[in-house]
């Protein structure tokens, strides 16, 4: 069966673009993964650790056989192909692949949480998200994500409009 994912990617240290553009080719070329859509990159100020250069962010659609856990091994397996080291909890990195949300599917597990906690909180996350799915509603609330508050807090610039 096809399923569809909303997957974050983040990046704030070296080529930021190229850790972007290299992490979504490693999606598309993931075996079980069919077709990768993705927004346009966006500007934000670090969360958390604020003493660190800004991120890019974009989300992902993916369409893939894969299953939540088999997604997340893959999304780990590209963050240590692009040479992320998890030292400090929100510090710098050259990528974070985060699964928002996988079908309309909620999972409470000790290694994925879906919908990701939080993101209804984040316009990064919030912005990018619309922009590919603006009906796009939360699976636990109901609510669309357009419609969150984080939308309207701002701090989220377009850095670079995508066309294919």
């Amino acid at each position: 069966m096809m399923n569809t994912a909303f997957i974050s990617i983040g990046t704030n240290m070296g080529d930021r673009e190229e850790f972007l553009n290299r992490a979504v080719t490693s999606l598309s070329a993931a075996e079980g993964i069919e077709s990768v859509e993705r927004s346009s990159i966006y500007e934000t100020a670090p969360v958390g650790v604020t003493d660190q250069a800004d991120f890019l962010n974009i989300v992902v659609r993916v369409k893939t056989l894969l299953t939540p856990f088999e997604l997340l091994a893959e999304c780990q397996r590209i963050e240590s192909e692009l040479g992320r080291v998890r030292t400090i909890r929100w510090g710098p990195r050259t990528a974070d692949l985060d699964i928002l949300l996988y079908n309309d599917e909620s999972i409470d597990s000790e290694t994925l949480t879906i919908p990701h906690p939080r993101m209804q909180d984040r316009a990064f996350v919030l912005i990018p998200l619309t922009e590919l799915a603006p009906e796009c509603i939360d699976p636990i609330t109901g609510r669309r994500f357009r419609e969150e508050q984080a939308m309207q807090d701002g701090g989220v610039e377009l850095w670079k409009p995508y066309r294919e």
